[in-house]
């Protein structure tokens, strides 16, 4: 892991309602979901919402899927 959990999403009662969003920017991180749910790339969605690095959504991205394997008992 190359970012600190800080440094990729804060969850801040007066940022957003306390939504989850991605550290220095007002995007929860909801939005890169939706938008590779949606059949987006992590490109089309860094376009739409720049104050979101690559670095942040790549490392968002690793972290989650790390979580959920180690919560299935799958090693990684």
């Amino acid at each position: 892991m190359g970012m600190k959990r800080s440094d990729i999403v804060v969850i801040d009662p007066e940022i957003m309602s306390g939504t989850p969003c991605f550290a220095g920017t007002r995007v929860p991180v909801r939005n890169l979901l939706d938008y590779i749910e949606g059949g987006d790339s992590l490109d089309v969605f860094l376009r739409q919402f720049p104050s979101v690095s690559r670095e942040q959504a790549v490392e968002f991205l690793e972290q989650s899927s790390q979580q959920l394997l180690a919560a299935a008992g799958t090693d990684i």
